[in-house]
């Protein structure tokens, strides 16, 4: 439920650019500053980020005990698949929040400082809000992970004025969710979010943009994506307690992808469609090595 309620800030920001507020010009992004726009994303998004918050605090956080402000140290748990996830959030909603800001016309500058920080503002409040409850706390290691998938978005538009490489998202169905439902989900939305075993956090780079004279199609990118398998537990010693003879390992992905965004096509919906996608790697053959010292290829990888 916490992280469908986060979802659905992220999914309400997206349609923020579904508002009417200057037809028929609403594709159109303002080449100067238009204040009716600005000043309707800025009440929308902050009005979103409230309702978001005060539900995670009335429908999620209302069932466990509150405590004091305090921190705690999660960096060893589910081998950082989760922190991955924090990354891409924060990257995402970053991307979000300075395209709606370069939609009102807002200079490129101040995109990157309202727009762009939006994912780490939002996630970092969560954190905040985690710090009181005593069934977790705030995490260091999230915090830092928010602040990276920020640093990417902005990182790449201070040295390239653009997105080279960017962040995507990948699941398969695993047995594991049925050994530990409670904790890995139990049925297919659950496990998407839930299921770290199933879960592949990828590194999009687009070829054809480090080599733009070339004759690379525009919209192929090589993929390199981290995973995990044999998660039942956060940590290993509490896995050992529940399913003592279950391996964790690490996997390493090399594959190929595409950039949806990248092709051309006239059509505006379509445009739209490929945006709000761009975020899911395509499945496609795939080269594993993990942790064990294996290698393996996949003809066609989830």
């Amino acid at each position: 439920m916490k992280i469908l309620l986060k979802l659905f800030f992220i999914i309400c920001l997206v349609n923020v650019a579904s508002a009417q507020l200057t037809p028929p010009n609403f594709w159109i992004v303002s080449d100067t500053l238009h204040k009716p726009r600005r000043n309707f994303v800025a009440i929308t998004e902050s009005s979103l980020a409230a309702l978001t918050l005060v539900g995670l605090d009335r429908i999620w956080y209302a069932d466990f005990q509150r405590s004091s402000f305090h921190f705690i140290n999660d960096n060893d748990e589910w081998l950082q698949l989760d922190k991955a996830g924090h990354v891409l959030t924060s990257y995402y909603v970053g991307n979000i929040g300075a395209k709606v800001l370069n939609w009102s016309g807002v200079s490129k500058k101040n995109q990157l400082i309202y727009g762009a920080t939006l994912g780490f503002s939002f996630l970092t409040a969560v954190e905040v809000m985690d710090g009181f409850s005593a069934e977790w706390g705030a995490s260091f290691g999230d915090i830092a992970a928010n602040g990276l998938g920020t640093g990417l978005y902005v990182g790449q538009e201070l040295l390239w004025e653009e997105q080279r490489i960017k962040l995507k998202y990948s699941f398969h169905r695993t047995r594991f969710a049925e050994i530990r439902p409670n904790k890995l989900g139990d049925g297919f939305l659950e496990e998407v979010l839930k299921d770290y075993n199933g879960q592949t956090y990828w590194l999009s780079a687009n070829v054809h943009s480090f080599f733009k004279q070339s004759k690379i199609p525009k919209w192929f990118n090589v993929a390199f994506g981290y995973g995990a398998e044999g998660l039942i537990a956060g940590t290993k010693e509490t896995q050992l307690q529940i399913v003592p003879n279950q391996q964790r390992y690490r996997q390493f992905y090399l594959s190929i992808d595409i950039d949806l965004t990248k092709i051309e096509t006239n059509s505006k919906f379509l445009n739209s469609v490929f945006s709000v996608i761009n975020f899911i790697k395509i499945p496609a053959p795939t080269l594993e090595i993990n942790s064990l010292g294996k290698m393996k290829f996949h003809a066609i990888y989830f």
